[in-house]
């Protein structure tokens, strides 16, 4: 023995770290890690959330959280970016050094899309980064963006999770057909990317992360269902169903529409500078809370 710690020691190991949207399936991860690192973690949620060892919570949001929040160094945020971006505008936090938030690929694959709702989505994205971006430069803060794909993981995503509990309320599983690519990312990644942008890797980027592969949206769903640990009757849905649906249902127009396109992002940024190589795509039971 050395006298060295096995535990890496990292920029923002001595500092309070904020956590905002700590209960989404991103901070279900990242919490521990913090914890592990022996940091002092606020978890900021709106709801009240059960105790967790070595964790603060306090109930609100940005860009008003509570007065405890003022003493932090580092933030990470899976708030909206407008949010946060109003918080730091504001002055609060005069110690913070580090800000890191995550955005989404929508703020580019919904930018040409037929949907209104979509279309502004992807514009208030894409302004959401950049009032980030402006309100950081001007307090000298660094800062990262994450733009990831499809989240999945932690069984609090919105577009797999739901189709797994219909397929285990009626054990039956939608097999829509899709040539367009896919790239699933699993929440701890995304979690691995939060801590070491921490360490300033990445400052002044916005860098998108989608999971190690990419396939098919057919053989995602396919692989949702392989999953299951119970029996499901697949069942097939042809493109002209889809394309027919997309025209008839405007509530889902967009979502049928982009299974012929590809939904993807260039990992290369996010293994250069932060040095993250997210995993392929094999869930199982735990990643939908079964």
């Amino acid at each position: 023995m050395n006298g060295a710690s096995d535990t890496p020691t990292h920029a923002w190991q001595t500092d309070a770290v904020l956590v905002c949207g700590a209960s989404s399936q991103i901070g279900h991860f990242l919490l521990p890690e913090l914890v592990h690192a022996g940091v002092r973690v606020l978890a900021l949620s709106r709801n009240r959330q059960p105790p967790l060892v070595g964790i603060e919570w306090m109930r609100g949001a940005l860009p008003r959280p509570p007065p405890t929040a003022e003493a932090v160094a580092s933030v990470c945020s899976f708030a909206p970016l407008d949010a946060l971006a109003a918080w730091i505008d504001s002055g609060a936090a005069p110690r913070l050094a580090r800000a890191v938030a995550t955005s989404s690929m929508s703020a580019e694959s919904k930018q040409a899309s037929t949907v209104t709702a979509e279309r502004e989505l992807a514009r208030r994205l894409r302004d959401g980064e950049a009032a980030l971006a402006r309100a950081c430069e001007r307090r000298g803060i660094a800062w990262t963006i994450l733009r990831p794909t499809l989240i999945y993981g932690a069984a609090r995503d919105r577009s797999l999770t739901p189709l797994v509990r219909r397929a285990a309320r009626w054990r039956v599983f939608g097999l829509p057909a899709g040539s367009g690519l896919r790239q699933p990312v699993h929440a701890a990644d995304i979690a691995a990317a939060v801590t070491h942008a921490l360490d300033g890797a990445g400052a002044g980027h916005v860098i998108p992360i989608g999971g190690g592969e990419r396939l098919p949206a057919a053989e995602m769903f396919r692989r949702v269902r392989s999953s299951l640990p119970f029996r499901t009757l697949p069942v097939r849905v042809p493109a002209p169903l889809i394309r027919a649906g997309a025209r008839l249902l405007p509530a889902l127009r967009g979502p049928l529409a982009r299974l012929e396109q590809d939904l993807i992002a260039d990992n290369t940024e996010l293994e250069r500078l932060l040095g993250v190589h997210p995993c392929g795509f094999h869930p199982d039971r735990t990643c939908w809370g079964l």
